[in-house]
């Protein structure tokens, strides 16, 4: 068996993994597309031996070096069609087994919906719509003026990392300054972007939307704190569809009960959901969605295609356009 489907939850393995996905692998490999976990890799180690190529996707199950060696000894690449390889990735890459992520392919949707929040932000959407369903039009006119529209008005972006640039590529149709926080950001890519590199301080004391794509890591945890909030332009929105964990969230309750003109629209929070009587459910000016940003219905199945498109490269002797390195597991999601 040359290829394989590794995956321990077979929802993710059928949804990600279409008919039409799997069709196309069976023609370009010798993979069954029968869905197999950690189980039956170790139960029956002679009908994996011979194995040179893992897809897989959310379930991919963890393997210690040692395993890798006994079990999957023929092992070459490793395609998960899906975003981070934090939980599995380093024993194989230690192994010297190349690991490829579909992280392209689940920013696409993330970036879709940051666009879409940074443009409506910047027409009050979220506290129009609001002030118009409590029958207050009053209020919601009374909002009006220069603070609002897209029209030359600065966004800034926290990260510039895979997502972080497919928004910046984005957002160069509209007539947007896009500033951007990114200690790794070169000076040659920031002008590729069309952004204009900066700290934290001004990305938030001067930007009328701030968005988050910080990479989860150590370093990043409660980086985002009641200073940045606070410093924030008059009607100013934070929309998040990071992670949680970056934001100390006692900081920015803090910073919209006290500037009730700030909004904050949080796609991700730490822990997720929010527990019961949390501040964000009754705050009005904090608009909420259950991680919705990544891949999610027929989305998903373009992390398997990029995954497979991949394969096709490695196979052709092609440079991958994914590949995962260890130093790129030190910043990365």
């Amino acid at each position: 068996m040359k290829a394989i489907i590794l995956c321990e939850v077979p929802h993710h393995y059928e949804t990600v993994y279409a008919p039409a996905v799997t069709e196309r692998l069976k023609t370009l490999t010798d993979c069954d597309c029968a869905r197999y976990g950690k189980a039956d890799v170790l139960a029956d180690p002679e009908k994996f031996a011979d194995t040179e190529y893992v897809f897989s996707t959310w379930g991919m199950p963890s393997f210690t070096e040692e395993e890798i060696k006994t079990y999957l000894p023929a092992l070459r690449c490793v395609f998960y069609g899906a975003g981070s390889v934090q939980g599995f990735a380093r024993p194989f890459l230690n192994c010297g087994v190349k690991v490829f992520s579909a992280w392209a392919a689940n920013a696409v949707p993330v970036a879709e919906y940051t666009v879409a929040q940074i443009i409506l932000a910047g027409k009050d959407f979220f506290c129009q719509s609001r002030l118009l369903a409590a029958e207050d039009r009053a209020a919601a006119l009374a909002r009006h003026g220069s603070h609002f529209g897209n029209y030359r008005k600065r966004v800034g972006l926290i990260g510039c990392g895979m997502i972080g640039s497919l928004v910046a590529e984005m957002l160069k149709v509209y007539d947007l300054e896009v500033l951007v926080f990114d200690p790794f950001l070169s000076e040659e890519k920031a002008a590729a972007l069309g952004v204009r590199k900066t700290d934290l301080a001004e990305i938030f004391s001067a930007c009328q939307v701030v968005s988050n794509h910080l990479a989860n890591n150590a370093a990043t945890k409660k980086m985002l704190r009641y200073e940045h909030f606070v410093s924030m332009p008059p009607y100013a929105t934070f929309l998040n569809t990071g992670r949680g964990a970056q934001v100390v969230e006692e900081d920015l309750v803090r910073a919209l009960t006290e500037r009730p003109d700030l909004t904050a629209v949080l796609d991700v929070t730490e822990p997720e959901p929010s527990p019961a009587g949390h501040p964000f459910y009754s705050l009005p000016n904090c608009f909420m969605t259950p991680h919705v940003a990544g891949s999610l219905g027929g989305e998903v199945v373009r992390m398997a295609e990029y995954m497979v498109d991949e394969y096709v490269r490695y196979a052709a002797g092609e440079a991958g356009r994914y590949e995962v390195s260890l130093k790129m597991l030190e910043t990365m999601a």
